[in-house]
């Protein structure tokens, strides 16, 4: 009769052994690449921000009826923003970029004018793309905000 062989020597222990570990090992992978890339887009309260938002269309409404209007151009990997419209703005303007899908892409600056009205930014990466553009007044009295399409040497409205 043949000897029983040991039971780490067959091959069934460690199919049945090997299964169960790669659900682990795949699990804590899951659980890892969530925790390094969670969702930051979502916000948590929705009622709040939703306030938010109402208050800030009375800024893009004062805005529009002081006829402000704006052109952006990137130009040498140079942000150009000029008034085309309303009473001459002449403090410095507060102007945001987000991207719409990379937060830590995004950025704000304070831009004043140079001696030809025109504001210029130098922003520290390229700027081609999807980009959300806002332009507030230096006392945030009035803002616009709107999607655009940024590539060198073409100009976009702000209105």
């Amino acid at each position: 009769m043949d000897t029983p062989t040991a039971w780490y020597k067959q091959f069934w222990p460690w199919f049945l052994i090997i299964l169960p570990l790669t659900v682990v090992a795949a699990s804590i992978a899951t659980l890892m690449i969530a925790a390094k890339y969670s969702d930051t887009v979502v916000v948590d309260d929705y009622y709040k921000k939703g306030k938010g938002i109402n208050q800030d269309k009375h800024r893009e409404q004062k805005a529009r009826a002081m006829g402000l209007q704006f052109s952006i151009m990137v130009k040498n990997n140079e942000i150009l923003i000029q008034q085309h419209g309303g009473t001459p703005y002449k403090a410095a303007l507060a102007v945001d970029f987000y991207h719409p899908t990379i937060e830590e892409k995004d950025f704000n600056v304070l831009a004043s004018a140079d001696g030809n009205s025109i504001y210029r930014i130098d922003p520290k990466q390229p700027l081609n793309g999807d980009w959300v553009v806002q332009i507030e007044g230096f006392d945030k009295s009035w803002r616009l905000k709107k999607r655009i399409t940024l590539k060198d040497g073409v100009e976009s409205w702000l209105n």
